[in-house]
């Protein structure tokens, strides 16, 4: 429930502190005090969407916190698979700061959140039922909410809509393999040409590198084989020249044909140069003739990188996508030359979950109408007790299409005069009756509900006197299971409290400050005085205020 509520700089409220008790809460004061903005705090802290207009002029940021305690199971199990826990108290504080920025910040449980984080926890800490959920009311798309709540259909409905979700799957998958003759034997041409060219390409992973760097090896080996067979002609010569080697050999014999042993050294010299020449020519020819690389076809080389510049660029832009796209081609053509038999499978799998989700719908709808039953009789006796003894009201459950939802159309009807015919409920209730249909139901569904604490914001719209009596003992009745806290301007509802919280309004230096204390004794007295006749508290007045309160208790 909610414990403790602390505001600054929201609106005309500088700083205040509400304590809140387990029962029935109620907050009054005059119109404009604030009451309004006690409910805005309370759902920026639920994660609601806020607007810069509800930070106090002349402040940069505004803070609202809370602390909740005794959570529910389901609270708190919200809590811990959002990774939060209560403190060693077994309380739950809460804080957003809002800022003039846009950059406000959240905590939960002393731990950075998001509002939207704090907003899916929220809807387990707080209901706040006022005159948009009225309006929920009237829409009768909301009313099977109501009743799948009341009959504990959740576990029924995870089921249904899962096969809801299969069927509709099944369906889409089967709608994309139908197709027409003439469109599937164009996909299969396309798809058949596709494959053989890539196929006929046969393109592996890395090629195009491989094939980068032995054209780039070859081409230096041209230029190697080019050096060496010009350095084998300057050694053995060719038709242009006769070579060092037949240089050397006449200048040998030259020297040769000289007489004396001087020269002898010299041709000697000489036959070694020769020997050397020889060796030298020797390995430059067993080097071109055992280099197998000068055999490269650098045209083929040349060829198959264009080959695969073109296909890969037509598939994908790499070898790894036009690969991918081999795979899913095959894989595509074998869908649609298998699309009959797959389309007969998937024909027969959603016949069956055709009966699977009707059978779920059947059982969703025997639940309701179970539900609806009892439901339509609490809803009548507390309405009745509410002062409308004239009223029926009924739960129409009428056969359907299928939606995510289930195969029924559920509306509530009312008569609320005698011998008056049942209607949509949008058609002929007014704005007090409205607010008595909204809280019996409230009343019906408190056991059901998952959230501990319930707020009514204008719950009292359109009722006074008896009627007004009435709502005020069935509030202090549904505060008997929920934490309740009611906004209201009706004392006959304010004087059934257990925690009466005034919320006043004062200016001071031409600024408007607003605080909210507890009530008790004469002060309360007084302020119930002050709803029933105004601000002159007579003698009379006083007496009926204090007598209603008597009365209550």
């Amino acid at each position: 429930m909610l414990k403790s509520l602390h505001i600054e700089n929201i609106a005309v409220i500088e700083q205040t502190d509400i304590e809140f008790t387990d029962g029935f809460n109620v907050l009054t004061g005059e119109t404009g005090a604030g009451k309004s903005i006690i409910i805005d705090s309370i759902n920026a802290i639920l994660g609601e969407r806020t607007s810069k207009e509800l930070i106090r002029t002349g402040c940069d940021t505004a803070t609202v916190s809370a602390v909740f305690c005794d959570l529910s199971d389901f609270a708190l199990t919200a809590l811990t698979d959002n990774g939060f826990n209560v403190d060693t108290n077994g309380e739950l504080h809460v804080m957003r700061r809002l800022s003039q920025t846009g950059s406000g910040t959240v905590k939960i449980g002393g731990q950075n959140a998001t509002a939207s984080v704090l907003k899916t926890l929220g809807r387990y800490l707080i209901n706040i039922h006022g005159q948009h959920d009225s309006q929920r009311l009237l829409d009768s798309e909301n009313h099977y909410i109501y009743i799948d709540r009341l009959a504990g259909n959740g576990k029924l409905l995870n089921e249904y809509y899962d096969e809801f979700h299969r069927l509709n799957a099944i369906r889409r998958e089967l709608a994309g393999i139908v197709t027409d003759e003439a469109q599937k034997k164009r996909d299969i041409e396309l798809l058949t040409y596709q494959i053989k060219e890539l196929t006929d390409a046969d393109i592996k992973p890395g090629e195009t590198e491989e094939l980068k760097k032995k054209l780039h090896f070859a081409q230096s080996l041209q230029k190697l084989k080019q050096s060496l067979d010009t350095a084998y002609s300057y050694l053995n010569g060719d038709e242009n020249n006769d070579g060092a080697f037949s240089s050397v050999r006449n200048a040998q014999k030259e020297i040769s044909a000289c007489e004396g042993d001087a020269f002898r050294g010299i041709e000697h010299k000489l036959n070694d140069v020769l020997a050397w020449l020889d060796d030298a020519a020797s390995d430059i020819r067993h080097a071109i003739q055992d280099n197998d690389s000068f055999s490269v076809d650098i045209n083929a080389v040349e060829e198959r990188l264009d080959l695969l510049y073109r296909i890969t660029m037509k598939y994908g832009g790499s070898e790894e996508s036009a690969a991918d796209y081999l795979t899913e081609a095959n894989v595509r053509l074998k869908d649609i030359q298998l699309s009959d038999e797959r389309a007969i499978k998937l024909q027969k799998e959603l016949d069956e979950s055709t009966e699977r989700l009707i059978l779920l719908g059947d059982n969703l709808t025997l639940s309701r109408k179970k539900a609806a039953d009892g439901f339509g009789k609490n809803v009548i006796e507390i309405l009745r007790y509410l002062d409308m003894p004239d009223v029926r009201f009924e739960v129409s459950i009428n056969k359907g299409r299928y939606t995510k939802r289930g195969c029924d159309e559920i509306e509530f009807l009312i008569g609320t005069n005698a011998g008056e015919a049942v209607k949509p409920l949008c058609k002929i209730a007014s704005g007090g009756e409205l607010s008595r249909v909204m809280l019996a139901i409230k009343s019906v569904l408190a056991d059901y509900d998952d959230v501990d604490t319930l707020i009514f914001d204008e719950i009292d719209s359109g009722i006074s006197g008896r009627a007004a009596e009435k709502v005020g003992h069935q509030l202090k009745v549904v505060s008997g299971c929920r934490q309740t806290v009611c906004v209201t301007h009706l004392a006959q509802i304010a004087s059934f409290a257990v925690n009466h919280l005034l919320i006043e309004k004062s200016v001071l230096d031409n600024r408007t400050f607003t605080t909210v204390k507890s009530l008790s004794g004469d002060e309360r007295i007084k302020e119930i005085g002050r709803i029933m006749g105004g601000s002159n508290l007579s003698e009379n007045i006083y007496k009926s205020a204090k007598e209603m309160l008597e009365r209550t208790f």
